[in-house]
């Protein structure tokens, strides 16, 4: 009876919780005493308007009250009119308050996120707090910052921000500031350069505060399984060209075979011995050869699974990874060393350099660090129960300042891809003949270039977004909306750029011309593995009431459908286009994105369950590390352990000296012991999933190694600190490390590491979520 109780307040807390449009009456009072306080606001100089914002600095202190929310939202109302020639929206004002209670809002595309945001964050600094904008990459974070900087000027408030360009000095300087806008990996790189600075005068970062999220759906949810990382120089670990040629010639179904859900490829009896005999008449399965037996995987994944221009780009000699979810590159993003090294002699391209692991950080884990945190994006609803499990965040939905007059329609769903393409084409051509404007989002770079071709041979101009131009992306989206334009792009999440009708430079002529033919008619190639991604992009149409029009083509030779519904059938028989009418194949579709949805929320949930314990124990030592850095800890403690060779020293080298001398020799261990210990998780890791096959539970045995592994680590760095202090040559000039043989990396970068494909995760994510649907259908369950 109990459990039941149990099970049933646990349903009605979720429903009570579950995001719903927020109660504008509890905002009525305070909306209408703003606009009588703005008349007053907006007589006042700007002088006068700065130092009415200081003396709400002073009230604010320690949080805002009624009535200080209210003479916020008024000045800031008025700053925004004044530097921005903006007059914020009601809805604006709503979400900027709902920020201000730390929710996640959603708010439509073109409903003034940007504005709302530079808000919230002018009213954390006003009570004192130190914030920090994430965007999801440089060009968003400077824009933004550079925006929104005569709003902040008007309020008294600094603002500053931080790209890769950023100098260690200029990342200082723009973390002083009031509210420093960067991109959540940079923000999060510099976390992990702290972590190894052994300086107090080198560390950049304050004390971690307030987190201001721009598209908090794909940082907090699709970056959340995607770790940052810092690694240090060591020997170069290169692909391995010899192997890379063989496999080149091997066949698939002859040589190789790969998996229904193409994820996993593998040699047959016939490509092992052709492998072998190429390789010398090797036994490519003994001890002696394993590691040419994982270049040699290494290479057949390479080969066989990653396609260029859908997985990846090649651009000035490197190989990019393309971020499938913004259909952009993935800065700084690689694969594990193994299989970057790989697709690089894969590409016939110059190896890039490698190294060990110094450290590294989670979206999650950087996110943890601060004291409050909120966001917002346009497509928060459908992964609220995700940022309330993993993240204790709840869901704002703050009505549009206009309704929407989009019109969505049906999706038109074809038996092959080529059928779809034809149909697709067909219908650009068609509504271009009226000069609409026409955006086509595409699944991924291949898909972009092949439709453009098409429409060029059929008549149609057009502009390309993909990875291979993403520097011209705020032009192209910004201009998208023009008389006549089409646009083809991959994925328009965290673009970043509204689309007017008319063009970025028409006028209200332009508008009403654009508005006349109907405004912007969106065109999707297909479903995306989440219906967010789909929004997203429909939500390009229809900004602030303008008209618009949207439809998908899908067909069922699409890689959702092959991968996360492979027995799907055409439920009838197709019409002599190819297009299919019947309702088996719609629930085809949606079964597919549904399954795609199940499995990265697995995934997400598996590794979370992986990364918290590294996470705890990370905070054990960095909290340690942290009062060696800024105390004379170290000193204290080797002055105890070897109180002998402290009082030799202390004849002929000054204290100072000494105690900076047992501060680097005690950071250099912990450091070294720290990235040993993270090599020894990875490779845990890796291994991991064998445990099932002897029916053990993978994340208990993880747990059982991780524990085990970590128990005593702070005895052994001291011991290894005292080692060094007895034996290293200290004089009055310091210590000299690298006599001692400790060497810290002569090179040190920062990377974000691709999701590992050798790991099972998502493979035994994929089959617990198709063996509930099977079971579901059975009536098991």
């Amino acid at each position: 009876m109990a459990a039941f109780l149990t099970r049933v307040k646990s349903l009605f807390q979720h429903l009570m919780e579950r995001p719903s449009t927020v109660d504008l009456k509890k905002y009525t009072e305070v909306l209408t005493s703003i606009e009588w306080r703005e008349e007053r606001v907006a007589k006042l100089t700007d002088a006068e308007l700065t130092e009415a914002a200081g003396e709400l600095r002073e009230k604010a202190l320690g949080g805002l009250d009624a009535h200080g929310m209210v003479e916020l939202c008024a000045l800031g109302r008025e700053a925004a009119r004044r530097g921005l020639d903006q007059r914020p929206y009601d809805m604006q004002l709503v979400g900027a308050m709902e920020l201000l209670h730390g929710r996640v809002v959603e708010m439509g595309t073109g409903e003034g996120k940007t504005l709302a945001g530079a808000l919230a964050a002018a009213g954390y600094a006003l009570q004192g707090r130190a914030v920090h904008v994430m965007s999801v990459n440089d060009y968003l974070a400077r824009r933004d910052a550079e925006w929104m900087a005569p709003v902040y000027e008007l309020l008294g408030v600094s603002v500053g921000w931080v790209d890769q360009e950023s100098t260690p000095g200029e990342r200082r300087i723009a973390y002083g500031k009031d509210v420093t806008y960067g991109a959540v990996s940079e923000i999060g790189f510099d976390v992990l350069r702290d972590r190894l600075c052994t300086d107090v005068e080198d560390l950049v970062h304050r004390e971690p505060d307030v987190a201001l999220i721009d598209e908090a759906d794909s940082v907090l949810v699709d970056e959340a399984r995607v770790p940052l990382v810092m690694a240090g120089s060591t020997e170069d670990s290169q692909g391995d060209p010899e192997v890379a040629a063989i496999v080149r010639t091997l066949r698939p179904g002859r040589d190789y075979e790969r998996d229904e859900d193409n994820r996993n490829a593998w040699l047959t009896s016939r490509g092992a011995k052709v492998v072998e005999k190429a390789l010398g008449d090797i036994d490519l399965y003994s001890g002696d050869h394993s590691d040419r037996l994982a270049a040699v995987n290494a290479a057949l994944h390479a080969h066989a699974l990653l396609q260029r221009d859908v997985d990846y780009i090649v651009r000035d000699g490197k190989v990019h990874l393309i971020n499938t979810s913004r259909g952009r590159i993935a800065l700084l993003q690689r694969w594990p060393d193994g299989l970057q090294a790989a697709v690089e002699a894969k590409e016939r391209l110059d190896p890039t350099e490698s190294g060990e692991v110094l450290d590294s950080i989670s979206v999650q884990g950087l996110v943890g660090r601060y004291q409050r945190v909120c966001g917002m994006t346009g497509t928060a609803t459908a992964v609220s129960e995700q940022l309330r499990e993993f993240y204790d965040l709840k869901v704002s939905v703050i009505p549009p300042n206009k309704p929407c007059v989009r019109v969505d329609e049906p999706d038109r769903i074809y038996d092959t891809v080529e059928a779809k393409e034809t149909a697709l084409v067909a219908e650009i051509v068609e509504q271009h003949e009226s000069g609409r404007p026409i955006l086509v989002g595409t699944l991924d770079v291949a898909e972009s270039e092949r439709i453009s071709e098409k429409l060029t041979e059929a008549g149609v101009t057009t502009v390309v977004l993909n990875a291979k131009n993403d520097a011209e992306e705020a032009a192209i989206v910004a201009d998208a909306g023009a008389h006549a334009a089409v646009t083809v792009s991959t994925q328009m999440a965290g673009r970043g750029t509204d689309i007017k009708l008319g063009g970025a430079d028409g006028d209200e002529d332009d508008h009403d011309k654009v508005a006349d033919l109907g405004g912007l008619f969106v065109i999707a190639s297909g479903h995306y593995s989440s219906s967010r991604l789909d929004n997203q992009l429909r939500g390009r149409s229809g900004r602030q009431g303008d008209p618009g029009r949207s439809v998908v083509f899908a067909s069922l030779g699409d890689d959702l459908i092959a991968q996360y519904a492979p027995d799907a059938t055409a439920g009838a028989d197709p019409a002599e286009d190819g297009r299919l009418e019947d309702q088996t194949s719609k629930r085809y579709l949606e079964h597919a994105q549904r399954v795609a949805e199940g499995v990265h929320l697995d995934i997400h949930r598996n590794t979370w369950r992986y990364t918290r314990l590294i996470e705890h124990q990370r905070g054990l030592v960095l909290a340690y590390r942290d009062d060696v850095l800024r105390t004379d800890l170290a000193a204290e403690q080797l002055k105890e352990q070897c109180p002998d060779r402290w009082e030799k020293l202390a004849e002929d080298v000054p204290e100072e000296v000494l105690t900076t001398a047992a501060r680097q020799i005690l950071l250099f261990h912990l450091d070294q012991r720290w990235s040993r210990h993270l090599a020894f998780l990875s490779d845990v890791r890796e291994t991991i999933h064998l445990r099932a096959l002897a029916r053990e539970t993978p994340i208990d045995e993880f747990h059982r190694a991780a524990i085990g592994e970590f128990k005593g680590i702070l005895k052994e760095i001291r011991e290894s600190a005292v080692e060094t202090f007895e034996e290293a040559e200290i004089t009055a000039d310091g210590v000299d490390l690298a006599a001692a043989g400790l060497r810290r990396p002569t090179s040190t970068w920062t990377y974000l590491v691709h999701d590992n494909p050798f790991d099972s995760d998502a493979e035994q994510a994929l089959q617990r979520v198709r063996a509930a649907i099977r079971n579901v259908k059975a009536g098991k369950g």
